[in-house]
């Protein structure tokens, strides 16, 4: 196991460098001038000079290629041209605040969904499992947007339980990044964009937990489980769901890093101050340092999310071996 896994953090790394080469590449391409986001049209053109030179954009595309590369062996993404303050800084308190809301709305989405999809799969054929089906596939097909503003009338207009948009309430003073995210005005501002999110993403391991429990269900080892007088509780969640959880975990897995850059108009509806939101702005301003660093972060959360798909299959079926 442990050959396998330097095997894959090898074969990761390689991944990222060629990632990291095309991304590098692909903005130098983009049309458009990359200095107009950092510099005034109407300051000398000496000024403009040297503040181009100061960022090293008077440098042959080579030479920025290879900074570019020493920059990210040592984790530094340098500065934006448009916040004119360090990517690593403008990206850990965007990432954070992503990553905070898509983890409660994954362990709310996988939660229910898991126990959700098990249960429908034993109930299968009643009403409540057709409703339930019909439910989550109109959350996972209504326009992500829409259901934020259904949800933001009824709850924060209409009924005023919750926040509509931001991080904290207006004049909230915080100090750290502890009172910021471990607060209970932050949990208010959560919950709303989090059950959003989460109804989106519950279609995914409510169906692929359903029809992996109706395949197990079939197996001769559930029949002999019934046959020694088991509980069918035990049954259900103990024998059979455990052997149904591989295709679930894959794709946990993969929804992590995939959920990080993919919730732009959920939080542009909650004003939530995240990364994937930035990610476009960046991309619009040409921002090079802000979108490489934000499109390299995402890469590598989806190979280190596959790599621990990986690992979590080999404990959840021994048969698999490295």
């Amino acid at each position: 196991m442990a050959s396998y896994i330097a095997r894959r953090i090898f074969q990761m790394l390689v991944s990222l460098f060629i990632v990291a080469t095309l991304i590098f590449f692909l903005f130098r391409l983009m049309p458009g001038d990359p200095t107009a986001a950092m510099v005034d049209p109407s300051i000398p053109l000496e000024a403009r000079q040297q503040l181009i030179a100061q960022y090293g954009l008077d440098q042959s595309l080579w030479v920025q290629y290879k900074v570019f590369l020493s920059d990210l062996v040592k984790l530094d993404f340098g500065n934006s041209f448009y916040y004119k303050r360090s990517v690593t800084d403008i990206l850990g308190d965007k990432l954070a605040a992503t990553l905070i809301l898509m983890f409660a709305a994954m362990i709310f989405a996988y939660g229910f969904g898991i126990f959700g999809g098990a249960w429908m799969a034993w109930r299968r054929g009643s009403f409540l499992e057709s409703t339930a089906i019909t439910m989550a596939l109109v959350f996972r097909s209504a326009p992500t947007f829409w259901v934020g503003i259904i949800f933001i009338y009824f709850f924060s207009v209409r009924l005023g339980w919750f926040p509509s948009s931001g991080m904290r309430s207006p004049g909230e003073e915080v100090n750290n990044m502890f009172q910021l995210f471990f607060s209970w005005d932050f949990v208010k501002h959560l919950i709303l964009p989090a059950i959003v999110a989460s109804l989106l993403f519950l279609a995914t391991p409510l169906l692929i937990m359903r029809n992996t429990m109706l395949e197990v269900l079939g197996e001769d080892f559930i029949e002999m489980a019934r046959a020694k007088g088991l509980k069918e509780r035990v049954i259900l969640y103990r024998h059979a769901a455990r052997n149904a959880l591989l295709p679930v975990v894959t794709a946990g897995a993969l929804f992590v890093g995939s959920a990080i850059g993919g919730q732009v108009l959920l939080e542009y509806v909650f004003s939530w101050p995240g990364l994937g939101q930035e990610i476009v702005l960046s991309a619009q301003r040409h921002d090079y340092p802000l979108a490489q660093g934000s499109f390299i972060i995402m890469a590598a959360m989806v190979m280190v999310m596959n790599l621990v798909a990986d690992i979590l299959y080999a404990y959840l079926d021994p048969r698999i071996s490295y």
